[in-house]
């Protein structure tokens, strides 16, 4: 477990204290909340630059068979054992 010391100006601090947000619980909720906006924000993003490129959409086949690839590539690779000589 990863400890964090963290610096608030004294008002913020005792106004998050008052709304409950100060807890281990509490700060990880609004960590984890934030992930999960960067990583939509991010996925935004490419999105966006997917259509200013022109790339068409793949259709829900092509995703279908790009992942089954990915995952006979994965096994392959997890059942291949290095050459000992």
């Amino acid at each position: 477990m990863t400890e964090l010391v963290v610096k608030l100006p004294d008002e913020l601090a005792q106004r998050a204290q008052r709304a409950g947000l100060l807890s281990d619980g509490a700060i990880q909720r609004l960590l984890e909340d934030a992930m999960r906006r960067e990583a939509g924000a991010k996925l935004l993003e490419v999105a966006a630059r997917l259509q200013a490129a022109g790339i068409a959409p793949m259709s829900d086949e092509e995703i279908v068979a790009e992942v089954k690839a990915v995952r006979a590539e994965r096994r392959e690779r997890q059942t291949k054992k290095p050459d000992v000589q």
